[in-house]
């Protein structure tokens, strides 16, 4: 399943359904994708504060700053991408990202917010592709690996779904769904004896 050596542990890493889907209805802001100089300092915040309300905050300028282009045209696609997803118009939305991904390549979140359409519409063999092509642009994207947990689950993979969720969390220790996620099927797992 994965395209690159080292993928691999990235991708069998991810956290729960409200983390692959919180940055997509976010107010847009004058920030830029995934080479932002901002993150660093962000994901640097989000591992050590205590605080689940600055954690919030974080998180929220995270996405913000995934979901920008500052290209016009990549933007426009984008609110309208994120607009059919929200009504469930699965295949524009799929249609619009691959323009997205198609005129950005770099654009790490084109490929992200494919995956979740891919995701959403069943065709998870496309998701994994686009989800290992927002992961080789922003190995830090705990959206893109918290798809692949879902991804995992779906397939009965707990072992790879356990892997991806502690992903998410080493990413951001604040992420309550893969949390939640690692308890259960830590649980399960042990009761399977595995």
């Amino acid at each position: 399943m994965c395209v690159a050596r080292g993928t691999c542990m990235l991708i069998r890493a991810a956290a729960s359904l409200p983390v692959l889907f919180f940055g997509l209805l976010l107010p847009i802001s004058p920030s830029a994708d995934q080479n932002d100089p901002g993150l660093d300092a962000l994901f640097e915040r989000i591992a050590v504060t205590d605080d689940p309300e600055e954690a919030t905050v974080i998180q929220s300028k995270i996405w913000r700053i995934w979901v920008r282009a500052e290209q016009a045209e990549i933007d426009r696609l984008m609110e309208k991408g994120i607009e059919a997803l929200a009504t469930n118009e699965l295949e524009r939305a799929i249609d619009l990202f691959t323009e997205i991904v198609e005129k950005s390549p770099n654009f790490a979140e084109g490929w992200n917010k494919r995956a979740t359409a891919y995701y959403l519409n069943g065709d998870f063999n496309a998701s994994v592709r686009d989800i290992e092509r927002t992961l080789a642009l922003e190995p830090r994207h705990f959206g893109a690996v918290s798809g692949m947990g879902l991804i995992f689950l779906s397939q009965g993979d707990n072992v790879g779904a356990l892997q991806a969720f502690t992903r998410v969390l080493e990413i951001n220790p604040h992420a309550e769904g893969a949390r939640e996620q690692v308890r259960r099927l830590n649980q399960a797992l042990q009761g399977q004896g595995v």
